[in-house]
């Protein structure tokens, strides 16, 4: 399944939250008894099933992290074959994709806009350009911004408000040089996305 490109509304109104980040647009996020669409007023909502809830919570996930079906299912192989609770792992590989970093670090609005900062190659992992925002970031590992690309109006936007920014305690920055250190992988309380990875895991387990 290719990238989801459509409404972002239509989603976050289907999963109830502002998984793309806090737009103007979030007021919609209002949860009614009834479906949304044309003639949602005619239907009531159904209760999920225990595989409506798994497979719900699987999209959700998908669609914060802006990865597609195959990456996804990639993710959750790799978290199963190694030592630890495999939800919380799976989550840690996403946190550490190079996309989700850059948008962490603030040099992004949304994910979205990381992915296209990184496929324009304005973005270096250890001093050397990096233009693919699936590349998964390392303890340690440093993420910068081109040095021709420094002076471009949306990084000095991002750089002037990132003192502002949320701090999460496994990235460290530096506002002078315009580079940031992935020190760890988060801990699963550090991670703010809300979502139920037991489920996701209990999907992909019986298929």
């Amino acid at each position: 399944m290719a990238r989801y490109i459509g409404p972002k509304v239509r989603l976050m109104r289907r999963f109830g939250e502002p998984i793309f980040g806090a737009t103007p647009k979030t007021k919609y996020l209002e949860r009614r008894p009834y479906p949304p669409g044309q003639h949602g007023r005619l239907r009531k909502r159904r209760v999920k099933s225990e595989y409506g809830r798994q497979l719900e919570e699987k999209q959700k996930l998908k669609f914060t992290y802006g990865v597609s079906e195959k990456q996804l299912k990639r993710y959750y192989n790799e978290a199963s074959r190694r030592h630890g609770v495999t939800g919380e792992i799976m989550l840690q590989l996403l946190e550490s994709r190079l996309d989700n970093v850059v948008y962490r670090l603030g040099l992004a609005p949304s994910r979205a806009a990381a992915r296209q900062m990184i496929s324009h190659k304005h973005i270096t992992v250890n001093g050397k350009v990096v233009n693919i925002p699936s590349y998964l970031v390392e303890p340690g590992d440093i993420i910068g911004v081109r040095k021709k690309s420094q002076n471009l109006k949306i990084i000095q936007e991002s750089a002037a408000v990132k003192t502002g920014r949320t701090h999460y305690e496994w990235l460290e920055w530096d506002n002078n040089t315009l580079s940031g250190v992935f020190r760890d992988y988060p801990e699963r309380e550090e991670i703010p996305e809300n979502v139920n990875e037991h489920l996701i895991v209990e999907w992909y387990s019986k298929r």
